[in-house]
């Protein structure tokens, strides 16, 4: 994953949400991981997600970001608003493997056939343990539409990723490095502003995701915290009902400084598990032989209160 010998940079991980931006791009040599550039944008508020206007103006931060903070290359990784795709984890249905995303859709198109027709939906499963398996759908349309974003910004699309990978290949590329996390199961929990995205993965490899529509702009309200925690517990719940005797070893909040630590402090008291904060900026390299990083921001690259998890993993994946 990481490069043998010879410095590698990898692609830019594009992490657009209906909130902004965040742009990152990073390089490794060996184990060693290192910051070419990092940049983010927020969305104007009055522009609505996925409208025309919101991809015209994704479209052109994109490649303004691209063009003046630093990047190296063209070549970018994505994903889409987790909005935007539909997830699942299902028992694999027992079928031939021709006509196995059919058998996929039919198990969940009463919850997606408001959405899209079969003929419009893109599918991608992961077998995971236990005969269970990951299920990522999105729209044909929307997917033309990130296309079109990059095309439009005069990038190249390296792959098109998804959030539940890209959290996985930045905690194991970040916070899994050891012998004994390999097979390890851990839940990363990462809290944007305006949703939560949980996933359990075993290092590189997911096998439960879940995104939960409450973010950090509304935890400052007490109700609202005992929601969030109750929706990340109902996913402890529902993957231990789906993974027997599969233990949890620990929780890693990705979303580092970007949160209040009280906000993770009441999720921990409630997962019962081994918890830490997980800041990926404070853990890769500052400058290394590819550029100043830092000067984006300041004095202090690590006071920028963003997550940068998904926009980490994509660069890697």
């Amino acid at each position: 994953m990481f490069g043998l010998g010879k410095n590698q940079i990898y692609a830019i991980g594009v992490d657009l949400s209906g909130d902004g931006l965040r742009l990152a791009q990073l390089a490794g040599q060996g184990r060693q991981l290192s910051l070419v550039a990092a940049c983010c944008r927020d969305c104007p508020g009055d522009i609505d997600p996925g409208s025309a206007v919101w991809q015209r103006w994704a479209a052109d931060a994109v490649g303004e970001m691209v063009g003046t903070c630093g990047f190296r290359g063209k070549a970018v990784t994505a994903a889409m608003l987790p909005g935007e795709v539909f997830i699942d984890n299902i028992r694999m249905p027992k079928t031939t493997e021709g006509k196995l995303e059919d058998a996929i859709f039919a198990k969940i198109k009463q919850q997606i056939s408001l959405r899209y027709s079969r003929e419009d939906a893109l599918i991608r499963y992961i077998p995971t343990d236990q005969d269970n398996a990951l299920v990522m759908v999105a729209d044909r349309g929307l997917i033309d539409r990130h296309l079109a974003i990059y095309e439009k910004a005069g990038l190249t699309l390296k792959t098109m990723g998804a959030w539940p990978e890209a959290m996985a290949t930045c905690y194991a590329g970040f916070f899994g490095r050891r012998q004994s996390d390999l097979q390890a199961v851990v839940m990363l929990v990462n809290i944007g502003a305006s949703c939560t995205n949980v996933a359990i993965c075993r290092h590189v490899h997911p096998l439960f995701a879940r995104s939960i529509p409450i973010g950090a702009q509304r935890l400052d309200d007490e109700k609202v915290l005992n929601g969030l925690v109750l929706e990340v517990m109902a996913c402890r719940h529902d993957f231990g009902s789906m993974y027997r005797n599969v233990p949890l070893t620990r929780v890693i909040f990705l979303s580092g400084p970007a949160v209040e630590t009280q906000v993770y402090t009441a999720l921990a008291k409630q997962l019962e598990v081994q918890a830490q904060i997980g800041d990926c900026m404070a853990a890769v390299e500052a400058a290394g032989p590819v550029g100043h990083p830092q000067s984006m921001w300041g004095e202090d690259r690590r006071e920028c209160p963003v997550s940068w998890a998904t926009a980490f993993g994509l660069s890697l994946s």
